[in-house]
């Protein structure tokens, strides 16, 4: 059977200012698109469908028109949509019963009583194309506080968070409640939250969790033909490669602008799952200007110039570009001057950014013994590369350190 993972849509976001609803509408359309073509079994949306908890009605009108025309192309497919840590999850299962006559499945807030956790709703079983029952998806949505058990009833494990243990108890106790486990069938298990390893967006993604941890190792997880997680940005695996994110539809962010965003379509086949990213059209440039390094002030205007714009672009088509401007010879006002260039060539400037004065690698390394307990560990990473090889680590690099710190149980 197959399905498709997808998540993050942070539908309603603005960048620097800027409205993005014409792109969502674009995007949203092409993601139908592929499922008219794909007829997938499944459509999992884990979290963070809106981008601010009091979504607009505009937004709330593209969201729902998104799953009826999902539907119309796919009327047998099942579609399980969770909260993440930008929807208000009582807002978005309002319409639960209503969306339940499209096979459509809303899963808000976990919910406790006295005797634990309630576990209606959590599950929800997949059926192949000739309806025969191939799957079940545990649905977990962003874990609050009231989700989580209460710690005092929680077993002391020596170096572990209490936030860890409270979401891997969490999970164990949705997989008690609603016999996951206990099926014959592959599972599948949703999540809203940040992974250890992996990669961040700069400046695009909150640090979730409450009590100021804000990642969690991959075993929280019950074991599983495949884990459809939400909440990073950047199409990732992390942990296994049954362990995954299926990144946002389009760059929420200028640090995400070298990211391939896409969905997964994922085939579930003996137990085994295998995924395939299905990369999607930005329908707005992002550019860097310039590609690499930094740009000289002076020189800023034939850069902007060089992206052609049309004069009749409207507004909502311009490129956003990110900005990396030189040092030297850098005029007073330099900001407000170049957002009048840009408006002249018809570029949204989103990230502005000037170099930093240059510093060897023995001086970052010789400073960090005062500040040790400040630095993040990517930074002396970073640093130490840097005096290693004399150049700055690639994305592939650091990626390598992630996954390292993922393997000593410790986090990024």
């Amino acid at each position: 059977m197959r399905f498709i993972h997808t998540a993050d849509w942070h539908i309603g976001q603005t960048l620097a200012g800027y409205d993005r609803a014409g792109e969502h509408e674009a995007v949203l359309a092409e993601l139908v698109g592929h499922v008219a073509r794909l007829k997938p079994d499944a459509f999992l949306i884990s979290g963070d469908v809106f981008d601010h908890h009091n979504p607009s009605g505009a937004s709330l009108r593209l969201f729902y028109e998104t799953l009826l025309a999902l539907h119309r192309a796919a009327p047998d497919m099942t579609t399980v949509v969770t909260a993440g840590n930008h929807d208000a999850a009582g807002r978005l299962e309002s319409a639960r019963a209503l969306l339940a006559t499209m096979n459509i499945h809303v899963v808000g807030n976990v919910h406790r009583t006295t005797a634990g956790v309630d576990p209606r709703n959590h599950l929800v079983m997949l059926r192949d194309a000739k309806g025969q029952p191939a799957a079940n998806v545990l649905a977990v949505s962003y874990p609050t506080a009231s989700c989580l058990p209460p710690f005092a009833s929680l077993e002391s494990v020596e170096g572990q968070s209490p936030i860890v243990a409270a979401t891997r108890t969490l999970y164990r106790e949705l997989v008690d409640a609603t016999g996951a486990t206990q099926s014959p069938l592959p599972l599948v298990v949703m999540g809203h939250l940040h992974v250890a390893g992996g990669t961040e967006s700069e400046g695009a993604e909150r640090r979730i969790l409450v009590g100021g941890q804000h990642a969690v190792g991959p075993d929280v997880f019950p074991p599983a033909a495949y884990v459809a997680l939400g909440h990073l940005h950047k199409a990732q695996q992390v942990g296994a490669p049954n362990i995954r994110y299926s990144g946002s539809l389009l760059p929420l962010s200028a640090a995400e602008l070298g990211y391939a965003h896409g969905i997964a379509l994922v085939t579930i086949d003996g137990g085994a799952a295998s995924v395939e990213h299905i990369a999607l059209m930005r329908p707005v440039r992002f550019e860097r200007i310039p590609a690499r390094g930094d740009i000289a002030f002076a020189d800023l205007q034939s850069a902007l110039a060089a992206l052609a714009v049309p004069a009749n672009a409207a507004q909502g088509t311009w490129p956003f570009a990110q900005v990396n401007l030189s040092r030297q010879a850098l005029p007073p006002g330099y900001r407000a001057d170049a957002d009048r260039l840009a408006e002249t060539h018809r570029v949204r400037i989103v990230d502005l950014r000037v170099a930093r004065p240059p510093e060897s690698a023995d001086a970052k390394i010789a400073n960090t013994n005062a500040r040790l307990a400040e630095l993040d560990p990517e930074e002396l990473f970073a640093g130490a590369f840097e005096k290693a090889h004399a150049r700055a680590p690639e994305q592939a690099h650091r990626d390598a350190f992630h996954a390292l710190i993922a393997a000593t149980g410790e986090e990024a």
